[in-house]
Order: C-alpha cells, then sequence, then structure tokens
C-alpha cells in the first residue's frame, strides 16, 4: 500500500494535533507514550496516551474499508515513513524520554513500534527488543566459558 497525497495530508494534520498536545517546553514536559489506534472498516486513526485520554483523531480515506490481509503491515510502512520524513518535529513535542510511539489495532492489541526516542537515540521503524533472546543466548554462553 502506498500513500496517497490526500493520505500524506491526513497524517500530517494527525500529527500536528498530537505535537499541539504536548508542547515543546521543558517544565511542561509529561511522561507517556503515543498509542496511534486505526481501523480497516472505518480508516479511524486515533492516538491516546499511556492513560487511554484520547489525544486526537482523524479519518483515513484510503484506509476506509480496507480488507487486504496485510492491512496492518501496509499502515505500519506509511507511518513509519511519515515518522522517518518528520522525525525533528516529534522529537521536539515535550514528552519526558525515552518515549515511543506504537501501533495498535481496534482491539488495543500492540502491532509495531513506529518511534522510539532516547536521549541521544532515535529508532524510527523496527521492533527494538528484535532479536533480544539470540543477543543475550549468546552474552550468556560467552560469560559461562569464562566461568569454567
Amino acid at each position: 500500500m502506498k500513500a496517497t497525497e490526500q493520505t500524506t495530508q491526513q497524517l500530517d494534520r494527525f500529527f500536528r494535533k498530537v505535537a499541539e498536545k504536548f508542547p515543546s517546553q521543558c517544565d511542561n514536559a509529561i511522561m507517556t507514550d503515543i498509542h496511534v489506534r486505526t481501523n480497516q472498516e472505518t480508516g479511524e486513526l486515533t492516538a491516546f496516551d499511556d492513560d487511554d485520554q484520547e489525544i486526537t483523531r482523524c479519518v483515513v480515506e484510503q484506509w476506509i474499508n480496507q480488507k487486504d490481509e496485510d492491512f496492518y503491515d501496509g499502515v505500519t510502512l506509511i507511518l513509519r515513513r511519515y515518522l522517518k520524513k518528520n522525525h525533528c518535529n516529534v522529537e521536539s513535542m515535550g514528552i519526558l524520554k525515552p518515549y515511543s510511539i506504537v501501533l495498535e489495532n481496534e482491539d488495543k492489541e500492540h502491532i509495531a513500534e513506529l518511534f522510539v526516542a532516547d536521549d541521544d537515540t532515535v529508532i524510527v521503524g523496527g521492533d527494538i527488543m528484535k532479536g533480544l533472546d539470540e543477543d543475550l543466548n549468546a552474552f550468556f554462553k560467552e560469560l559461562m566459558k569464562d566461568t569454567k
């Protein structure tokens, strides 16, 4: 799925409204993640904070009545591309770091991490914990060799 010009404009308004709720002022910084939920029947895109308080919503017309099995994969790619392109605006929000923007379905089930911001690191796309088990197992194996 490729974002249309109208979808890009709708995402611009959506994330601008999210950023307006968290102005870039150090003394006003709060601690939260942004939970973005989408519904493939209605095309609705909604942002929530950690307390499940709605921040903003819009309807992405391109996503209305999507029956595609890969709907969430397509939406994930579109949102990651958008956030990568506009990362400066997202990073400047008055949210204490580390924070992340996660994609969820309408049932609040985790789909993907879209954006992770820490003091010196920003990760756009890909799950931050991917491959962690393999890394820990290799580290433990190496550690055990040193104790024998």
